[in-house]
């Protein structure tokens, strides 16, 4: 069965950055799509970003609004995929979660904890 754990959130003031962190376990290196979800206060969740560890030349999805500001990367010996969130504005505050699953388009089959990201002074 594959768990995720996120890790690297925390506080941080407007205009910083921060790299979360969504480290798969309970794969059989397989290709495997990680997703990046955030939920912001009183919120519905939302899609943040996502891309594929063990794929060669995997593609990388974004959110519209995300504009340049997110950047997804991976680490295959890890099975881990990073988010780097550079120009953080309090509307980023949110919970972010990760999300697992075999394809694009595909039933999510796995869900970390989340971790919070509260951007503020």
């Amino acid at each position: 069965q594959v768990q995720v754990v996120e890790s690297g959130g925390g506080l941080v003031q407007p205009g910083g950055s921060l790299r979360l962190s969504c480290t798969a376990s309970g794969l059989a290196f397989t290709s495997y799509y990680l997703n990046w979800f955030r939920r912001p206060p009183g919120k519905e969740r939302e899609f943040v970003a996502a891309t594929a560890i063990h794929l060669p030349r995997s593609n990388e999805y974004y959110a519209p609004w995300v504009k340049g500001r997110f950047t997804v990367s991976k680490d295959d010996a890890k099975n881990t995929v990073y988010l780097q969130m550079n120009d953080l504005q309090p509307g980023d505050t949110a919970v972010y979660y990760c999300a697992g699953q075999r394809r694009i388009g595909g039933e999510f089959e796995t869900w970390g904890q989340g971790t919070q990201v509260t951007v503020g002074s």
